[in-house]
């Protein structure tokens, strides 16, 4: 028997082998998800009432993947070359000095949006709005930026978008068919014209014209090179930790576009050589600790 419950119900756990990935998932979890992730866990999955979007569609496969795990990485990656956004992050997002508390916020709006009611999504998604109403300033270059620009909004919505997608099709448990890859893309856009972007794309083949219609903006900044850095390089992990770890970010790496990782001067020999099965060889590790993806969909069920 698999428990899923905080560390105090996991004491049933009877076979070692199923303890110890029992503890692996919970530790895996919270990392992610933030000291109160469990609760929140319950909040958002067993709250009773209606979604924004159903058990089983495309959305809420994608996102409940561990593919994500990869995918979120190489969305980082990608936003970074958009001067004006990076700016924003660097200024006020605090990613170094607290990396897990940004990932945890990020991780509990991807997952409120996509399982939680309505009503609760709404709500997030109104507390991110009020935030970005204050993030504002100059990039290195002189130029002003604020959160809340539709444009800036939209192009963090595509290399989300874009990100999630290619590493779903990639190392997911159970790819999507075309007509389901433009169902993701119409779904997340949803999220991202409640946030106020514009321009949003609704289908795959508009998400990699959009992608496109970004480049002659992106750069890859003294900061963008630095996050790269950090998290590639540098990650906030214990050093026995990290050789896993490193499987993931060539995952991620191996995944952007080549344009995307010269820019960031990215590709060693093993990304170039190793990437993919690395990638495949971490998400599997994740998969392994956390549990199947339709597992964790079902979770979001109204009640």
């Amino acid at each position: 028997m698999r428990c899923v419950g905080d560390t105090g119900r996991m004491a049933t756990v009877r076979n070692p082998l199923e303890r110890l990935r029992a503890r692996v998932g919970d530790a895996l979890f919270l990392k992610v998800a933030g000291p109160d992730g469990h609760a929140a866990r319950d909040r958002i999955h067993l709250t009773p009432g209606p979604r924004w979007f159903a058990p089983g569609s495309p959305v809420r496969r994608v996102h409940a993947d561990t593919a994500t795990f990869v995918g979120g990485l190489r969305a980082l990656l990608l936003q970074s070359l958009h001067p004006l956004a990076m700016a924003g992050v660097a200024g006020h997002s605090g990613f170094r000095g607290d990396p897990w508390g940004r990932l945890a916020r990020t991780s509990t709006f991807l997952a409120t949006t996509t399982f939680a009611t309505a009503d609760d999504a709404q709500a997030m998604i109104d507390r991110v709005r009020a935030v970005h109403e204050r993030v504002r300033g100059r990039a290195r270059d002189g130029r002003p930026y604020r959160a809340s620009d539709p444009h800036l909004l939209a192009w963090v919505h595509v290399a989300e978008a874009d990100s999630f997608l290619a590493a779903h099709q990639r190392y997911g448990e159970r790819r999507l068919t075309p007509a389901e890859a433009d169902e993701y893309v119409a779904q997340s856009g949803r999220v991202a014209r409640a946030l106020g972007a514009e321009e949003v794309p609704e289908t795959v083949a508009a998400l990699g014209a959009a992608l496109e219609r970004y480049r002659p903006e992106l750069a890859a900044t003294p900061e963008a090179l630095d996050t790269a850095r950090f998290l590639l390089r540098e990650p906030p992990l214990p050093w026995p930790v990290r050789p896993p770890y490193r499987l993931l970010a060539a995952g991620a790496v191996s995944l952007l576009p080549p344009w995307a990782r010269a820019e960031l001067r990215l590709g060693t020999w093993f990304d170039r050589s190793c990437g993919g099965p690395a990638g495949a060889v971490a998400v599997r590790a994740i998969r392994w600790g956390l549990g199947p993806a339709e597992s964790r969909d079902r979770l979001g069920e109204p009640v």
